[in-house]
C-alpha cells in the first residue's frame, strides 16, 4: 500500500505527524488546549474517552475547530463506544489493543494498538490504515525499524511514553505519525501553563520537520 490510497482522515493525521492525546481526570481544558496545538501547528487530536465528559469534548471541539483539523476518540474499547464517539463526530478511532472485529465494522478510519509483528500484520489485514504501536517507549525505534525490513507497508503510529526528544528518531525508523500524551501536554490538560505547553508544542513540530526535511 502506498500513502497514496490513504483515506482523507488517515492522510491528515500523517501529515500533522503527530496525534495530541487529550487525557485528564476531566476535559474541562480541552479546549483551550487544542486551541494552543493548532496555533503551534498540530493538526490531529485524539480525546481519550477516559477522561470525564470526554464525549462532550468531542463534539465540542469537531464544531469549534476548523475541518483541515482531524479530531479523533482515543481508548476505543467496545461497538458502544465507537458509536458514541461516531456520533459525536469522531473522524478516527484508536484503541491500545487490537479488536479486529472493531477494526472492520468501524464507520471511520480505526487504529488499534499493537506490540508484535504478528499483531501488526493482523491489524493491517484487517484494515487498519494506520497501526498504533503500543506501548513504544519500551520497545524503541531499532523495534520499529526491525519490523519493518520484512513488513516496509505497514503504516505505523507509535504511542505511549514518547518523549519529545525521540519524535525524529522514529520518523528516521519509518515510522508515520507518533502519538503524544503526556510528554507534550504536561499539565496543561489539568489547568496547567498554556505557555508551556505552546512552546513544547512548537519543540514537537519542528522534531517532525527535522526528520522529513
Amino acid at each position: 500500500m502506498t500513502d497514496e490510497k490513504l483515506d482523507d482522515v488517515t492522510a491528515a493525521v500523517v501529515r500533522s505527524g503527530i496525534v495530541a492525546i487529550l487525557r485528564a481526570p476531566t476535559s474541562d481544558y480541552f479546549a483551550a488546549v487544542a486551541e494552543v496545538l493548532i496555533e503551534s501547528g498540530i493538526t490531529a487530536l485524539e480525546v481519550t474517552l477516559t477522561s470525564h465528559g470526554a464525549i462532550e469534548a468531542l463534539a465540542g471541539l469537531r464544531r469549534q475547530l476548523p475541518s483541515s483539523v482531524a479530531v479523533g476518540a482515543g481508548t476505543v474499547l467496545s461497538a458502544g463506544d465507537v458509536k458514541a464517539a461516531v456520533d459525536a463526530g469522531a473522524e478516527f478511532l484508536v484503541a491500545p489493543n487490537l479488536d479486529v472485529q472493531l477494526v472492520q465494522s468501524s464507520p471511520v478510519p480505526f487504529y488499534p494498538g499493537t506490540a508484535t509483528p504478528t499483531e501488526m500484520f493482523a491489524a493491517q489485514q484487517a484494515g487498519a490504515p494506520l497501526v498504533k504501536l503500543f506501548p513504544a517507549s519500551g520497545l524503541g525505534p531499532e523495534f520499529l525499524r526491525n519490523v519493518r525490513g520484512p513488513l516496509p507497508h505497514i503504516r505505523v503510529m507509535p504511542t505511549g511514553g514518547i518523549k519529545i526528544e525521540d519524535i525524529a528518531d522514529w520518523l528516521f525508523a519509518g515510522a508515520k505519525a507518533v502519538g503524544l500524551g503526556g510528554p507534550l501536554i504536561g499539565d496543561a490538560a489539568a489547568g496547567g501553563s498554556l505557555s508551556a505547553l505552546a512552546a513544547r508544542a512548537r519543540h514537537a513540530v519542528s522534531a517532525v520537520a527535522f526528520a522529513r526535511s
